[in-house]
């Protein structure tokens, strides 16, 4: 048996279709931002130029980027794009692992479970109840989403199949496909990491170039060190922004984790102590999980 995504409940595609949604609207806006503040820095740098009435061009051109960077920080504040992603993502991921301990009999959803889909129901409602506390939309009271879809039918066809194929299905759609994902994630913030590190070293060797042409008394040298010291700057906050770094050491611990869990799996867990492993990988996927280790990693 395959269990994938489109197995889970439609309240999980919602929620992970508008998590991608405000993430695309909150990185936008940050990018948005930082390019309109390049912009006013190039207009600072230029020269004199052609005059608009009693406005110069350049002039205008500078103050219409600081406006942007009001504007667009004023919609994202308004939108609360990046809290709503957040909340979105948790929701999405707390939904898809509830989920997958149903199906495969994990805590607290084990064989000796007396009624396993009123201690999920029990259980999702307690954790969606949290974070609508903190602000999250619920599409359920939207009507946007039934309220009747939580347990699909895939998710109990896979809990009545015997604990063999249960456990062969969990740590193949589950488990090497969430470790697949963590490798991809690594590799792809590494190739961002340089290139954004050496950009930045490559912006900051020029800035110092035109700093030091500028010691001598050449203005327009000290007005190009500064547009190159203004895109630097916009640099190190994108990366900051995307936290590459922290990311990086982040997913790959998360993947030596689950690589290992995978060897246990495979070769020495037993039925009783299914329940309890299958929670625990849970645990290790679980974005609080990723940003504790983000923001602990040196």
């Amino acid at each position: 048996m395959t269990f994938r995504n489109e197995d889970l409940p439609a309240l999980f595609h919602h929620t992970d279709r508008a998590a991608v949604s405000r993430q695309r609207e909150s990185t936008r806006a940050t990018r948005a931002q930082l390019l309109f503040l390049v912009v006013a820095a190039t207009a600072a740098a230029l020269p004199s130029t052609p005059r608009i009435g009693s406005l110069e061009l350049f002039g205008l051109v500078g103050v219409s980027a600081y406006a942007g960077v009001l504007a667009v920080g004023a919609r994202a504040t308004r939108r609360r794009a990046r809290p709503q992603w957040q909340l979105n993502r948790s929701a999405a991921e707390f939904i898809k692992s509830l989920s997958w301990r149903y199906a495969v009999h994990g805590l607290p959803f084990g064989s000796d479970a007396e009624d396993p889909e009123l201690a999920y129901r029990t259980r999702l409602e307690a954790g969606l109840a949290e974070l609508r506390k903190m602000g999250w939309e619920d599409p359920r009271e939207l009507g946007l989403v039934p309220r009747d879809g939580e347990i699909t039918g895939a998710m109990r066809r896979l809990r009545d199949l015997d604990y063999q194929v249960r456990r062969e299905t969990y740590v193949r759609d589950r488990l090497i496909e969430q470790r697949n994902w963590y490798r991809r994630r690594t590799e792809a913030s590494r190739r961002a990491t340089a290139l954004w590190s050496w950009s930045i070293v490559l912006l900051t060797c020029l800035g110092l170039l035109f700093a030091l042409v500028g010691a001598f008394g050449a203005g327009p040298a000290v007005r190009v060190s500064g547009l190159l010291s203004a895109a630097a700057a916009a640099g190190i906050a994108w990366n900051e922004v995307r936290r590459h770094h922290p990311l990086i050491e982040a997913h790959t611990l998360v993947e030596q984790d689950l690589a290992a869990m995978m060897v246990v799996m495979q070769t020495t867990i037993t039925e009783g102590h299914w329940p309890s492993a299958v929670y625990e990988t849970e645990r290790y996927v679980s974005p609080q999980h990723t940003d504790w280790l983000a923001r602990h990693s040196s």
